[in-house]
Formats: C-alpha cells, structure tokens, sequence
C-alpha cells in the first residue's frame, strides 16, 4: 500500500505548511501528494506551486470539479503541468453535487450523472491521445458543439501541444454504487470519500469488475495523539460539514454514503441539526465509531494495529490528511 499526502483546499487564504509538509512527504518516501478544491482555491494552481518545490512524488487532483471546466480545458491543464513536472501528474475528477454545480458553477446538474462522467473522460482521454481531433456526438458534451444556439462553424481539433503521456492516470471520485462500477471500466482508480476497512462489503459488489492494477486511493484523516476523543474531533468536524452542509436536505450524496455504511439514522439527524443551523451540535451528534473507522487516530501503537486493516482490502494507496510532520513520519515507519 503507497502513501499519499493529501492536501485538501485552502480555507480564508493560503496555508503556509503545504509546500513544507509535501517536501517532507517527499523525503519521507510518499508516493503521491493532493489538491482539492470547492468554491475558493482552485485544485490545480497550489499543486503547480508544488511540483515546482518538489522532484519525485507525484501530483494529483482529489478532485477537479467536472463542472468547473470544460474537459477539454481540464485536458489542458492536465497535459500542461505533466510537461511541466516531468510526467508525475495523477487526474481525479469528480462530479460535485447539484448544490454546488447550480449554486456556484451556475450550471445545471446532470440529470444523468453517469452519461455526463463517462462523455467527460472519453473527451480527456481524446485529448491525451491525440490520435485524431476529438469528436462526440454527447449528450453533456458534444464536440465540436452542435447546439441549436451555435454557429454551426465549430471544428474537430487536436491538442497543439503533444501530451507527454497518453495514459495519463485517470481517477474519479464517485461515491454512489452504480457510480462507483462505472468508474472501474472507464478510469484507472477510484478515489473514495468514506473509506472504512471493516465494511469493504458496501463497495465489493461495485468492485467486483476491477482490473487488475486498479486504483483504490481513499482518504483518511491521521493524527498521532494520545488522546483519542480529542484527535476525532476534526474527522467530526469535516463529516458534520460534508453530511449536513454539502448538499441538499432532499439530495445529499455524503449523508446517502453514510447510511449506506451503517450509519442512516444519525446521517439524517446529522443533516437536520446542521439544516437548522445547530452546528456545533451536528458536529457532536457525528459518531465516534463511525469517525474512528475511516481515520487512524490515536497513539502510535493504536496506529500500527488498525493500519494492518487497511492493507489487507483493495487499498493501493492510503491519502491522508496529516496536519503535521510527526503523523506523516509515523506513518511512514509504520507502512515501510
């Protein structure tokens, strides 16, 4: 099992210790570093940032936002900081939600996800190959476009700059069943939010058509702390963040993962307290259990016993949030 860093998006402004800890991750021996973004930072700017700081580890999205870009600028992108680094750049895309699509993108959300993802990666990978200018007849994303509002003088291009790798990986963040056994046909890895090693069995039937190298990079929250309660209290923080407040009470793909895992009964209390502007008490009413489960939280011995879980599913490569350098250090003796 490799490790990640990952990074996640700024908050009010840029955060000082990013460069420091990917560096140290390097020189540690991580395999990959990761950006987000949300609706403030966007995902690839901080990771060129990186690359120009760094030499070896390789760089990802965890995730671009479809709905940010087109996919052809995605491409771009993509293709440009992978000259740039030297070929260590790993794309995870992601869908976002209706929330987030309608109310910042100002775009419509899909009325079927899984069409539009699929239209998205086929024009990627057009663009990384470069065998012929990219064309779909897509219901999401045609190319050229071929909408009754153009001007019909649209044409198929190829990218001017040769990629420097075809196969660049592709990873999508999916989180619903259906989601999740497309990805594993028509991407290289899978980049899940909630990862609990004691449940593999909510993923096994999505899984079950993987080929063999497949990626499956959650990730997970570590703090090497003697207090465990207290080192839980952020995995609460972003879980009562994402189940209450990432999505509609109607529509919430985080809260419909949670129930999935076990958890549907507080996932709905979760959601309501948040809903109603009770924060601090959808934060408290997270479950310890269900925080402590996909996250290593605790002393360094706690660590080493729970770690051994992860490495005996389909994990290939562990992202953690490490805030610090003595988490990411531990984890690295622990995982060699």
């Amino acid at each position: 099992m490799r490790l990640g860093l990952a990074l996640g998006y700024w908050g009010r402004g840029p955060d000082p210790r990013h460069v420091p800890l990917a560096q140290e991750a390097e020189r540690l021996g991580y395999h990959s570093v990761w950006t987000a973004e949300s609706w403030g930072s966007d995902v690839f700017t901080p990771l060129t940032w990186i690359a120009a700081r760094t030499s070896t580890i390789r760089l990802g999205t965890a995730v671009a936002q479809m709905a940010a870009r087109s996919p052809t600028t995605t491409a771009m992108h993509a293709l440009t900081l992978d000259h740039l680094s030297g070929g260590r750049v790993m794309l995870g895309l992601g869908l976002s939600g209706p929330q987030v699509v309608e109310g910042w993108y100002g775009r419509p959300f899909p009325k079927s996800p899984l069409t539009a993802t699929r239209e998205y990666v086929d024009v990627v990978r057009q663009v990384l190959r470069r065998q012929a200018p990219v064309e779909l007849d897509g219901r999401f994303h045609s190319h050229p476009y071929r909408g009754a509002d153009g001007t019909g003088l649209g044409k198929a291009l190829k990218p001017i700059t040769h990629p420097l790798r075809a196969e660049l990986p592709i990873l999508l963040g999916a989180e619903g069943p259906k989601n999740i056994a497309q990805t594993t046909r028509i991407a290289d890895g899978w980049l899940p939010l909630y990862w609990s090693p004691n449940r593999s069995e909510v993923y096994e039937s999505s899984l079950a058509e993987a080929p063999e190298g497949f990626l499956v990079a959650p990730m997970a929250q570590v703090r090497v702390c003697d207090d465990v309660a207290e080192g839980l209290l952020p995995v609460k923080t972003m879980l009562g963040f994402y189940i209450g407040g990432m999505g509609h009470a109607a529509r919430n793909f985080h809260a419909d993962l949670m129930a999935r895992m076990g958890y549907e009964e507080q996932a709905r209390r979760i959601q309501r307290l948040f809903l109603e502007g009770r924060r601090e008490e959808a934060v408290l009413a997270v479950p310890d259990a269900f925080a402590d489960e996909i996250s290593l939280v605790g002393p360094r011995e706690r660590i080493a016993e729970r770690l051994e879980s992860w490495r005996k599913g389909p994990v290939t490569d562990l992202l953690a949030l490490a805030p610090d350098r003595e988490s990411l250090r531990v984890l690295a003796e622990l995982n060699a």
